[in-house]
């Protein structure tokens, strides 16, 4: 039911306009027998809940601690500010990256950050504006460090990535002469490359970083020229009703401008020990 408060907000429409709307799509789903949808950013207002999904072990992105099953991380500190600038609390439902977004779909989570805004998604879900720009990085061998991503466009340079992932899509549009060793999960990537079956990898930076720092030993973090890079989006459910997605929206951009998202970057990568300085210069989120 569509309240007077809710129809006073709308912004751009007469009040009686929108009363005569919301009156009409009440009487239409009385009529079918059905109640009146409600939309993801009334579901919030009324419940002062914003569901989010958390992945176990996606460091930087999400991190739960196993001893008191609090969540930290640069997604739920996203997720906490949007929330409290909502008047709301996170709710966090333990997921996977792909199981989000049937989440999504079900209604179990109200929005998900940290989602690639590939064609496939967009289909059956709305994108945010970038959260940031996520670059595309390799973790190179001892010894091997192309400049350019030209230099790895050919059959004698093996490059690994984990199958079906942005890094595979990138690496077959972008460097398709190489030799991919195409690998089921980005361990098994790693693997390939401590083992001498790859003499690289890629892997987009904010996750490249938490690998060398973890095990130094398998190469170090190359930034290739043409700097690429893809956006990462928050994935929301489709709704008639965009006020939503358009208040996110505003909402990274009033904080992009703050400089809050860089900070938030930074503090979530300390939680794996990284720091400013252990960014390679030009890296940029």
């Amino acid at each position: 039911m569509v309240s007077r408060r809710e129809i006073g907000s709308l912004v751009g429409l007469g009040a009686a306009a929108v009363a005569m709307a919301a009156g009409s799509a009440v009487s239409q789903a009385a009529a079918e027998g059905q109640p009146p949808a409600e939309s993801t950013f009334a579901q919030i207002r009324r419940t002062r809940k914003l569901r989010i999904a958390g992945v176990v072990g996606t460091e930087p992105y999400y991190h739960k601690d196993i001893a008191t099953g609090q969540w930290s991380g640069f997604c739920v500190s996203m997720a906490t500010d949007l929330a409290k600038s909502m008047e709301a609390e996170v709710e966090i439902i333990e997921s996977t990256w792909g199981n989000s977004v049937l989440d999504l779909q079900a209604n179990k989570i109200d929005i998900m950050f940290g989602l690639s805004p590939i064609p496939s998604r967009a289909l059956i879900l709305e994108f945010s504006r970038p959260i940031m720009n996520n670059t595309f990085t390799l973790i190179a061998k001892s010894g091997f460090e192309p400049k350019l991503w030209e230099d790895l466009n050919k059959p004698e340079m093996r490059v690994a990535v984990d199958i079906g992932s942005s890094h595979d899509l990138f690496a077959r549009r972008t460097i398709p002469k190489a030799t991919l060793v195409a690998l089921k999960t980005a361990d098994d990537a790693v693997l390939a490359v401590q083992s001498g079956r790859a003499d690289c990898l890629i892997q987009v930076a904010m996750l490249s970083l938490v690998t060398v720092k973890k095990n130094a030993k398998v190469g170090k973090v190359v930034v290739p020229a043409p700097v690429a890079s893809q956006p990462t989006c928050c994935g929301v459910r489709v709704d008639s009703d965009s006020r939503f997605r358009t208040y996110v929206d505003n909402w990274l951009e009033y904080n992009r401008s703050l400089g809050a998202i860089r900070e938030w970057i930074l503090s979530s990568l300390s939680l794996v020990n990284i720091q400013e300085q252990d960014v390679p210069p030009g890296l940029q989120f």
